[in-house]
């Protein structure tokens, strides 16, 4: 895809490397995985921030083929497909020690206020990868593994990670059964919202999932 040399100048004047730029117009590895064994989503498409990550994984536990999708801005674009570019072919266990400082050096920067894209590329990733680990019974499902996938889910009108806000009042696994209690309404649209993203994050596994939301 071709940039307009006048765009292009503007990108560069507020941060975005070459790079960056480049990851944008001509992202790696996009689209949807029809044959993926795991897929994760993290972030919120009300807050303009959300991608989902597809991964094939092969006999040997290296990570065959990866894409994503992107419902996001730039930065959300460029970080994710260079995170995939890095990620492809590695171990998993090589794959969950990639840092958001690594993607934001692979791009040859970002402007501050872009650095969570890059944190939210690595979210991704490692809630995939510990959502194939639970599947495969290579790591419990409980209560720490629900925590991580929810530390994934985002309030739209902040931006931040519901778990970190507070938002979680409590949750319990019990025989895959998974109660989760929010400190939130229910009545307005963000905890529609909230609650219809953390149905999306537990997408694929073979669980019950009860989401309350209370004041």
């Amino acid at each position: 895809m071709e940039i307009a040399g006048g765009a292009k100048e503007l990108w560069k004047r507020v941060g975005y490397t070459e790079k960056v730029i480049d990851h944008f117009m001509n992202p790696r590895n996009v689209g949807e995985m029809k044959d993926a064994d795991v897929s994760s989503t993290v972030g919120s498409v009300a807050c303009g921030d959300m991608i989902k990550i597809f991964l094939k994984i092969d006999e040997s536990d290296r990570i065959e083929k990866i894409s994503f999708l992107s419902y996001g801005c730039a930065s959300n674009i460029a970080t994710t497909s260079v995170m995939t570019e890095l990620v492809k072919g590695k171990s998993l266990e090589e794959a969950k020690k990639l840092s958001f400082k690594e993607i934001v050096e692979e791009l040859g920067g970002l402007p501050a206020i872009k650095y969570h894209c890059a944190v939210l590329s690595i979210a991704g990733l490692r809630t995939a990868i510990a959502k194939y680990e639970v599947k495969k019974g290579r790591r419990p499902l409980d209560e720490d593994f629900v925590m991580t996938l929810l530390k994934g889910v985002l309030d739209p009108m902040t931006g931040r990670d519901i778990v970190s806000m507070g938002k979680v009042k409590s949750v319990s696994v019990h025989d895959g059964a998974i109660d989760i209690e929010l400190d939130m309404s229910g009545e307005d649209e963000i905890s529609k919202v909230i609650r219809a993203e953390i149905l999306d994050a537990f997408e694929g596994l073979d669980v019950s999932l009860n989401v309350k939301l209370k004041s």
